[in-house]
């Protein structure tokens, strides 16, 4: 079956600009990499932005082929280049048609990045408990603090800023900021240790003003709910790469290693773990583009802003970022163990590829937020839910 020209052209880029560029990729190199210039000459830049302001609208079950075939070679980069959807998601459902046209279009027009700042040290996965305020100054909004871990925000073109409105201690916005905007402060890029072509920023907000007409529509931890469904999607779509990646360099290793003298392919344990590693990562393919199209199927509606405000968080998200993260976990470990001891050392890319697995269960929610949210939402019957 012939590849679609989307894929060949994001496996063309793959094979240009990061195969054979490991240690490159995994230096913390200073950030935005000059490649992703490169990535916008294929016409994929923000690939999922609408048609009608000139984006080449391709949906979800796109992009986890995208992003999985990006992270085969270097989930950093498919990081650094999805992790917008999160921002441009709750713009597009909920910002006014001037905010749209204007950051949105121009995000396209110039292959642009945007970043979205949520998290915080004290409050971490109770964002709740965010001490970020926005107040009212007549026609404008102002916004004081500092956030945690925000992607991206550097270069980015915009930011979407989720604060506790001053005056309402139980109402949030999420307010869009332009980067140059005065106040806007970046304090230090976090040096990770896993998708170390990212970059990561801690950031500070310091009588940070802009109109009021950059208020989104709906409360922003609502908001933000919504942003993420297609971002844990997509993660889990980078842990279904990594996965495919570990598996054939598992294969090359074990062609070339030789154990009482005959290839270690031929070795019946190393075979049953290749094919335990195969099973996982076809049931690992299917959950991701089955949380694809639940997302879809909705985004597809004309009603699609108000049903996601409806729905929240998508179960289907949950569990394919949960799933992902956990096998592709295991995965990476029973690989980095057939190395034996080099797979304990930086001579194979084995422990970069464990590192970036790592992620997984990490970012967006822990494995333990998630199953709460899972529990909460999904498995307390709704006439028992607080």
């Amino acid at each position: 079956m012939k590849q679609p020209a989307y894929l060949r052209a994001v496996q063309g880029f793959a094979r240009r600009e990061l195969a054979g560029k490991d240690a490159y990729l995994d230096s913390l190199a200073d950030a935005p990499l000059p490649l992703y210039e490169r990535f916008a000459a294929t016409g994929l830049a923000n690939w999922w932005l609408p048609k009608e302001i000139g984006g080449l609208g391709l949906g979800l079950e796109e992009s986890v082929r995208i992003t999985a075939e990006l992270a085969y070679a270097d989930a950093g980069v498919a990081f650094t280049l999805f992790i917008p959807v999160l921002t441009t998601s709750m713009v597009t459902w909920y910002g006014s048609e001037e905010l749209k046209e204007r950051h949105l279009g121009e995000l396209v027009a110039g292959n642009g990045f945007c970043a979205t700042l949520g998290s915080e040290h004290a409050a971490g996965s109770e964002l709740a408990r965010i001490t970020t305020t926005a107040r009212h100054e007549g026609d404008t909004i102002v916004l004081d603090g500092q956030k945690a871990f925000s992607t991206n925000t550097d270069f980015a073109r915009f930011l979407v800023v989720v604060a506790r409105a001053q005056d309402d201690p139980s109402g949030y916005l999420a307010v869009l900021v332009p980067r140059d905007t005065p106040g806007v402060t970046v304090d230090k890029r976090w040096d990770v240790i896993g998708l170390r072509s990212s970059a990561t920023y801690q950031v500070s907000l310091s009588g940070v003003r802009v109109p009021k007409g950059n208020v989104l529509r709906g409360n922003g931890l609502r908001l933000l709910e919504v942003g993420l469904n297609a971002s844990r999607i997509l993660i889990a779509a980078t842990a279904l790469g990594v996965a495919r990646r570990v598996r054939d360099v598992c294969m090359e290793y074990g062609a070339t290693k030789t154990v009482k003298g005959a290839p270690l392919t031929g070795n019946a344990v190393f075979a049953g773990r290749l094919g335990q590693f195969e099973m996982e990562i076809e049931v690992m393919a299917n959950q991701c583009m089955a949380a694809a199209r639940a997302y879809d199927a909705i985004a597809a509606r004309p009603d699609a802003g108000e049903e996601f405000l409806r729905v929240g968080t998508l179960k289907q998200a949950l569990t394919a970022k949960m799933f992902c993260g956990q096998t592709g976990w295991r995965i990476a470990s029973a690989a980095s163990e057939m190395f034996g001891g080099l797979g304990y050392t930086h001579e194979s890319v084995i422990g970069k590829l464990l590192r970036d697995m790592r992620y997984v269960s990490i970012v967006e929610g822990g494995d333990d937020v998630l199953r709460e949210l899972v529990f909460s939402r999904y498995v307390v019957p709704v006439s028992k839910r607080s």
